[in-house]
């Protein structure tokens, strides 16, 4: 299973890249042209068993400041363009250098913040046991709109029920949603509210300056 993850990863990684690639160049461009540089926005994540990793995405914020020299609120910083990209999904394309490089599956449980490895509880983190993905059974269930506790049981089910065609199903899912536009950011909302630990929440029942996780 895992070689077979690993070869279909790497094929279907290289033809998105190959076939997106004037897209890509495109995007890239207006990213520097209305953000500035850098054109990617890099940053440490946890991938396989918590080892650090820097995921690549494309910048949807600008790096404005106020007088004193701090970032400005994330909805300020958030652009028109990264409001775009977000909705549907095109700053994710970077992450299939990720995917190639190893780093990152396909589909797998989203790479969060090293900060969050000493809060979760030891049934969380299993979401650690496999590669971490550009989407994932949590993203076709709910992404940002559901509460942490929901994505967590979903991400451990998907690590114990994971399989070729389930991978085929989110993918497919991914997309659909992806036109669809559900499940993007609320209003008013650039991020994910910040996880601040593990609950009490049995985990065994599972529901059917910084860019968004």
């Amino acid at each position: 299973m895992l070689v077979f993850k690993r070869l279909f990863d790497l094929f279907v990684s290289a033809l998105l890249l190959t076939a997106l690639s004037p897209l890509l160049l495109i995007l890239a461009a207006l990213v520097r042209i209305f953000h500035g540089a850098p054109i990617f926005f890099k940053q440490e994540r946890p991938g396989l068993h918590g080892a650090p990793f820097f995921i690549l995405k494309f910048r949807t914020m600008k790096d404005s400041r106020d007088v004193a020299g701090n970032l400005l609120p994330d909805m300020q910083r958030l652009t028109r363009l990264g409001k775009f990209l977000r909705a549907a999904s095109l700053d994710e394309l970077p992450e299939l250098l990720n995917v190639l490089r190893g780093e990152m599956s396909l589909v797998g449980p989203r790479p969060l913040l090293m900060s969050y490895l000493p809060l979760y509880s030891p049934e969380q983190a299993r979401r650690h046991q496999i590669l971490p993905g550009i989407t994932g059974w949590a993203q076709i269930n709910g992404r940002n709109a559901i509460t942490w506790d929901e994505k967590f049981r979903l991400d451990v089910w998907y690590v114990d029920h994971r399989s070729f065609w389930l991978d085929v199903k989110i993918l497919f899912l991914t997309v659909w949603k992806v036109f669809r536009r559900d499940g993007i950011n609320q209003p008013g909302h650039a991020t994910m509210e910040e996880f601040t630990g593990a609950s009490t929440v049995s985990l065994s029942n599972p529901v059917s300056g910084k860019e968004r996780i």
